[in-house]
């Protein structure tokens, strides 16, 4: 007997089922690729002639390398990212802090991406020494929008808050006293400071009000926690090699200060 005569076209069962399967493999795939939104928050990510760069970036997309996921990266205003996180729209997001509130929507990694001291700015020409809330009195503070504050700091009476829709706004109401003093990382004030070639005309207070670790969080859907488990421990190899190390200075992430922390003063920030 022929054995042509017993090939048989593929029963529909087997085709469908073929399909389905195709159809699952190309939807895990594309579930590797990560949708990630995050806020120009230099030095630790920004974009400069059309080029991601940063401290946090470029550590982050170095680890997902490594672990062989895409990454599609979006800038956004802050409180559009975490709008975005809260209807599902992304699917993590870059240098968030860690609140108790967050924790039903996202998964934070064990190792954090970085620390930042939050400090305040003021004009030379305007000079407003700064320890504790009771020296705000009557002044005006830049603040960030989305950016949640210690309930001490958002409901203290003794001045008020003003935002500004970014950093660079913030300091350029500072230099023309339209705010008294602004609040924002020490570093990031730094590097706007220098980008704007202010330096001369505005200084920063050494008075830390709060020191908070920046993550990569993610939604909480399936799957999700394991990948925070790998990324946490690929992250925690990378920080070991030179290669950390020289990223970690060109940005001028040195040790953390010890400047004093006002005790009334705890003006803990999210972002």
């Amino acid at each position: 007997m022929s054995s042509r005569r017993n090939l048989r076209p593929m029963p529909a069962i087997v085709q469908l089922l073929t399909a389905l399967l195709l159809l699952c493999l190309s939807v895990t795939a594309q579930a590797e690729k990560l949708r990630i939104v995050t806020e120009p928050w230099a030095p630790y990510v920004y974009e400069e002639n059309g080029k991601m760069l940063g401290l946090d970036y470029e550590t982050t997309a170095i680890v997902f390398k490594r672990l062989g996921i895409d990454v599609e990266w979006q800038f956004l205003p802050w409180k559009r990212c975490l709008a975005m996180l809260e209807q599902g729209l992304a699917d993590g997001a870059l240098d968030i802090f860690h609140s108790d509130e967050r924790d039903a929507l996202l998964f934070y990694p064990s190792e954090p991406l970085s620390d930042v001291e939050f400090v305040m700015f003021y004009a030379n020409a305007r000079p407003h020494p700064f320890r504790t809330l009771d020296d705000l009195g009557g002044l005006t503070v830049g603040t960030s929008p989305g950016y949640l504050y210690s309930q001490a700091f958002s409901e203290s009476t003794l001045f008020k808050r003003e935002a500004a829709p970014t950093h660079e706004a913030n300091f350029g109401k500072l230099q023309l006293g339209r705010i008294d003093l602004l609040i924002t990382d020490r570093r990031v004030g730094r590097h706007v400071l220098e980008h704007m070639q202010l330096g001369d005309q505005i200084t920063e207070n050494p008075t830390v009000i709060s020191r908070q670790s920046q993550y990569l969080a993610v939604r909480r859907n399936a799957g999700m926690d394991l990948l925070v488990q790998r990324f946490s421990a690929e992250l925690k190899r990378f920080k070991r090699e030179p290669a950390y190390a020289e990223l970690s200075a060109r940005y001028g992430a040195g040790p953390m200060t010890k400047a004093s922390s006002p005790s009334r003063a705890s003006a803990e920030i999210n972002r």
